[in-house]
Formats: structure tokens, sequence, C-alpha cells
């Protein structure tokens, strides 16, 4: 079985790959196919098809939705995975949060997962809300290059507590729920 995951992000690809080795002793490719065959995770970097900072549940659904859409399109895979991050609101609370939602999907159908949803400090929310991406400004705030490939802003926002490959892992995991499942 052939996985493309729409991100040259490692970390990306990483979560990915802990969803698909954590089937505790059952092999993915059973349940999904009833193909013995190994699961081979590969990255495929292809656009979003949203902003560079999707704001919204519904910008950053459809991100991740494009992604696994376009995997698909790119490749002979049998599934696609799209993780896309974002920033949105919830009713009920006035901060502005960080969201991770996943969609998988195998050409016919799609699932789709979200994964925890961090506060961003208001200084970081003002910048973001005054157009900025959140990647860069976490750059900036941890004067450091390249924190959206490790730990993420979900990973410096809770002293690594929440790792972002484990948090995306989330998302996708619940976006596999409809091929693994027979509830759906």
């Amino acid at each position: 079985m052939r996985v493309g995951v729409g991100s040259g992000n490692p970390v990306k690809r990483r979560a990915v790959e802990r969803v698909l080795e954590s089937s505790r002793g059952r092999d993915l490719a059973d349940e999904l196919s009833g193909d013995p065959a190994t699961v081979a995770v590969a990255s495929v970097p292809v656009p979003s098809g949203v902003s560079e900072q999707p704001t919204g549940h519904a910008e950053t659904v459809a991100g991740a939705e494009n992604r696994a859409a376009a995997v698909l399109d790119a490749g002979a895979y049998d599934l696609g995975v799209g993780i896309e991050g974002g920033v949105a609101r919830f009713g009920g609370a006035d901060e502005l949060f960080l969201v991770m939602w996943a969609a998988v999907s195998d050409g016919s159908r799609t699932g789709r997962g979200a994964g925890p949803s961090v506060a961003l400090p208001d200084d970081i929310a003002a910048r973001i809300d005054g157009g900025e991406e959140l990647g860069p400004v976490m750059d900036d705030v941890l004067d450091a290059s390249g924190v959206a490939r490790r730990g993420g802003a979900a990973g410096a926002l809770t002293a690594g507590r929440v790792d972002r490959a484990d948090a995306l892992a989330t998302a996708v995991a619940g976006a596999l729920g409809p091929f693994v499942s027979d509830s759906y």
C-alpha cells in the first residue's frame, strides 16, 4: 500500500508514519484492503490551494482536503493524506487558536480529523490578525529558524508537552477513521 503525504515537511510525514505504525499489532494494509503488502509512506509536496496562513476552520479543512486530492493526482497512491495548520476562533472563547486538520482520501471517500488546539498568546495573535504568518512569527519570537519543521508552535507554546508530530498524528488518526472502522 502506498500512502502519499501532501507536504515536504518531515514533521507531517512523521505524523503519518506514527499513526500507521500504531495500529497496535494490526496490519493497516489488512485493515484497509486485505493486501498484506507493507505500507510505504512518501512525501509529496503539493500546493494547499489556500492562503499561506489559513484562517478559520473552513479554510484549514479545505487546505487539508486539497492536499489529499492533489497527492492522488500526483501519482499512484492508494491513500492521499493532507495536513493543514491554521488559526481559528471558537465560539465562547476570545483567543485565537492554532488549529490542525487532516484529510485522508482514496479518491472515492474522504475522512477528516482535527488535532488539538492551542491558544495563541495575545502578542502573537495580534501579529497574525495583522496579516503575518504563524511560522515566521514563531521564528521571530523564539529567535530561531524552521520552528514549523521541528516542534512547531504547539511545542513551543506548551514547553514541549505537545509534540507537533503527535498533535498532527491525532488529526490523521481521526481522518483515517472511515477507512479502519466499521462504524462509518
